[in-house]
């Protein structure tokens, strides 16, 4: 009895081993995880920006509108933020 229990807990240890070397934080996965969030951060800032949106109806006539067309093929149009007033102080 006292031997079975000792194999019991053997093999408990070696499947917690097992758990944390598959687990374990590599360089590669480190890499790859940190490749990861920069591409969603990336394409993030990408939907974030102001945009139009260019495209024809049905008619042929040239449409802009703030929401992209649905069914059509459209051309987005980045907005630029206006120029901003600079005050420098050294200026003469």
């Amino acid at each position: 009895m006292e031997v079975r229990a000792g194999w019991i807990v053997l093999g408990l240890a070696a499947v917690g081993a097992l758990a944390w070397w598959a687990a374990r934080e590599t360089p590669e996965r480190s890499r790859a995880k940190q490749e990861r969030a920069e591409r969603a951060a990336a394409q993030s800032a990408e939907a974030a920006r102001p945009s139009l949106y260019r495209w024809r109806d049905a008619n042929g006539v040239l449409q802009i509108t703030e929401q992209p067309p649905k069914g059509r093929k459209y051309e987005r149009i980045d907005v630029d933020a206006p120029p901003t007033i600079e005050v420098r102080g050294d200026r003469e």
